[in-house]
Order: structure tokens, then sequence, then C-alpha cells
């Protein structure tokens, strides 16, 4: 009997895990091995058990998904990872491919997504759902995506401080939730500011608030 193929889920929520966990189970040639709820979990837990697949959450505490897709592809070149996310295609899909990314897939799809997007890797395609390949399509042929994107600028870490803004946590939870000095974080705050013309922190937030609100489903 040939070994299963190992892949390592990666999300804050236990709930999540679990669900994708028993679906991917049910494939007689794969196997979830294991289960982290961060980046650094995440890390130790690769670097042991090698999984050909991770499947990662872009928000994780203590750093982003897009941080920990950098560092699995900088460490274990062997391993691929897919993007399961709650947000916006246009935000995340192109940062991800940039950080190392073989697929990405909204968390409010069909899990026969997920199903599709590991077979996909397996036979060695990459995988981004119908909304990331029309924005591609669309920027190869306009040279733009179409709508303003005031995150566009951002870089990944400054876009990751945004969207803890956006979700309420002020700037000494955000140095907590980022595992960054207090500094660090108004350093951040000042690029973003300068970048979206704002005039001052609580411009900022009102903004990162409104930008949040804009990316939950409807």
């Amino acid at each position: 009997m040939n070994p299963k193929t190992k892949i390592v889920l990666v999300d804050d929520h236990s709930l999540m895990r679990e669900l994708l966990a028993n679906l991917i189970n049910e494939e007689p040639d794969l196997e979830v091995c294991g289960q982290a709820g961060n980046a650094r979990e995440a890390l130790s837990l690769i670097g042991t058990l090698l999984p050909r697949i991770v499947v990662v959450d872009i928000s994780l505490e203590g750093s982003s998904g897009l941080e920990l897709i950098k560092d699995i592809k900088a460490l274990h070149e062997q391993t691929d990872a897919i993007v399961l996310s709650m947000h916006d295609e246009m935000d995340y899909a192109e940062r991800a491919m940039r950080a190392g990314a073989a697929g990405y897939i909204m968390k409010r799809e069909a899990s026969n997504k997920v199903m599709d997007a590991i077979r996909a890797v397996l036979a060695g395609q990459t995988f981004f759902s119908n909304a990331v390949n029309a924005m591609l399509a669309q920027k190869l042929v306009q040279g733009a995506t179409g709508h303003e994107n005031i995150t566009a600028a951002l870089s990944d870490r400054e876009l990751e401080v945004f969207q803890l803004l956006g979700r309420g946590y002020n700037t000494r939870q955000v140095s907590e939730q980022m595992n960054i000095g207090f500094k660090t974080v108004h350093v951040y705050c000042a690029r973003i500011k300068d970048k979206l013309n704002l005039a001052n922190i609580n411009e900022l937030v009102f903004n990162a608030v409104r930008w949040h609100e804009s990316q939950q489903p409807r």
C-alpha cells in the first residue's frame, strides 16, 4: 500500500481545522498529519512531519499567513501551501502568490473546492478561485485591477497592521498580536498614513474599520 500524502492544517479556529480534517481524511490517499493554530506551531510541525501540502489561513496569531508561506518556501521547498481565507481575493490573493502559495480559496466557497485545490497542487498545477483568475486576466488585458484598491500600496506587514486596526485592536494589542514592539507598530501606522494620505491616527482607524467591514461576506 502506498503511503498517504501528508497534509498540515494551520488555522486559529479549531472548529475549521476539524471540519477540514474530517473532509480530507475521508480520501483514501490523504492524511491530515498535524494541526496548528499559529505560525510558530506550524513551522515546528512542518519541520518534524515534512508534509506535502500545508493549508493555511491568512489571519494567524503572532504572524500572518503570508509570512508563514514565505518561511515555508524558504525552509521546505518540497512543501506547497494552499491559502484558505475569508479575505477578499483582490487584496490578498496576489500577495499570497508572490509569497509562494500554490492555491487560494475563499472559506465561503464549496468544500469540494478544497479537494480540487489539493488534487491540482499534487498534480503540479496551481489552483485559484474563479474571482482570482478573473482578476489576473483583467490585469493582463487592462494593466490594472479596474477598481480602487486602497490597500494595494501597503506592504504585507503594513496590511496586517491595517487589518488588525480594522478589527478593533488598539496599537498595544496590535503589538501583542503581531509579536512586534509598540514603537514598531507606530512606525507602520505612520507609513500607512503617508501611503493612504491620511491626516492622523483617528482617520487611519476610521478607514481601517470601513475597509474591514467591506471585506465581510454579504
